[in-house]
C-alpha cells in the first residue's frame, strides 16, 4: 500500500489485463504502458489505424529528441526511460521545464517549430508520430483528439505549479516537492514509488528547481542526515519519512 499526497493510504493501481483483440497489432501489442498513454482511449480498430503511422525509436542517454526551433515534424510518446524538456535563456543558462516518463506525450506545438528542446536522460524508447499524418487521423478519432487536448491542459497546469515552486519555496521545500511529485506520478502509473528512481543528475534537478548544483547536493545530504530520505545505490531514493517530506513539500 502507498500513501497519497495528502498522507492518506491509497490502494496500488492494478494494471488491466491485456486485450487479446489487439495482440496482432504491431507495435502496440508489446506496449506495457498503453493504459497510461494517450492511445488508451482507442479500441482495437482505431488502434490499428494509429499503429500504421507510428515508428518506434530507441535513443541512448543524453541524445537529443529534438531541439528548440527545429521544425515540429513529429510527436512522441515515451514508452520507457526518461526525457527532460528544457529551454535555453537569452544569457545562455538552461531552464529544465519538465521530466517525462513512460506514458508521457511530447512534441505538441502551436507553431511550426518546437518551442523547447527534448533530450534523453537515460536510454529511452519512444513512439514517433508524423505530425501531419496524425493531425489528419485526429479528424476521424475525436476521442484521441480530446485526450491530446487534455494533455495540453495538464501541461499548462504543470507550468503554473512550476512557477509557484520556483518563486515561493525554499530549497528544502523545492526538493521535497520534487520528490513527492515524482512519487505521485509513479503511483498513478502503477509503479513503485519507494524507493524512487532518480535517473536525472543533480545539475538537471538544479536547472529544474532554479537552484545551484551545490545547493541540490547539500539539501539531499541534509534530508539524509535528518533521516527524511535514504540515498541508495543506482540513483535510488527511499522516502524514509513520507509524512515529513510531504509536510515539508506543503510548506509545513
Amino acid at each position: 500500500m502507498n500513501t497519497s499526497g495528502n498522507g492518506r493510504p491509497s490502494v496500488d493501481i492494478a494494471r488491466p489485463p491485456r486485450d487479446p483483440s489487439i495482440d496482432h497489432i504491431h507495435p502496440c501489442r508489446a506496449c506495457d504502458v498503453r493504459q497510461f498513454s494517450v492511445c488508451n482511449v482507442l479500441d482495437a480498430p482505431d488502434l490499428q489505424r494509429l499503429a500504421e503511422v507510428v515508428t518506434t525509436i530507441t535513443l541512448p542517454a543524453h541524445r537529443a529528441v529534438f531541439h528548440e526551433g527545429d521544425p515540429a515534424e513529429h510527436l512522441y510518446n515515451v514508452t520507457s526511460g526518461c526525457v527532460k524538456l528544457y529551454k535555453l535563456l537569452a544569457d545562455g543558462r538552461r531552464q529544465v521545464t519538465g521530466f517525462l516518463f513512460a506514458g508521457d506525450f511530447l512534441g505538441l506545438a502551436l507553431e511550426d517549430d518546437y518551442a523547447y528542446s527534448a533530450e534523453t536522460v537515460s536510454e529511452a524508447t519512444l513512439c514517433r508520430f508524423p505530425r501531419r499524418r496524425l493531425e489528419r487521423l485526429l479528424e476521424d478519432l475525436p476521442k484521441l483528439e480530446k485526450r491530446l487536448l487534455g494533455n495540453a491542459s495538464n501541461e499548462l497546469a504543470a507550468a503554473q505549479d512550476q512557477m509557484i515552486l520556483l518563486g515561493r519555496k525554499s530549497a528544502r521545500e523545492k526538493i521535497a516537492s520534487f520528490l513527492v511529485n515524482l512519487a505521485g506520478r509513479a503511483e498513478r502509473r502503477g509503479q513503485p514509488s519507494d524507493p524512487l528512481p532518480l535517473p536525472m543528475s543533480r545539475t538537471d534537478i538544479a536547472d529544474y528547481l532554479g537552484l545551484t548544483t551545490e545547493t541540490v547536493s547539500r539539501t539531499f545530504t541534509q534530508l539524509k542526515t535528518q533521516r527524511v530520505i535514504t540515498l541508495l545505490p543506482g540513483g535510488m531514493v527511499a522516502l524514509t519519512d513520507r509524512l515529513a517530506i510531504e509536510r515539508l513539500a506543503s510548506g509545513g
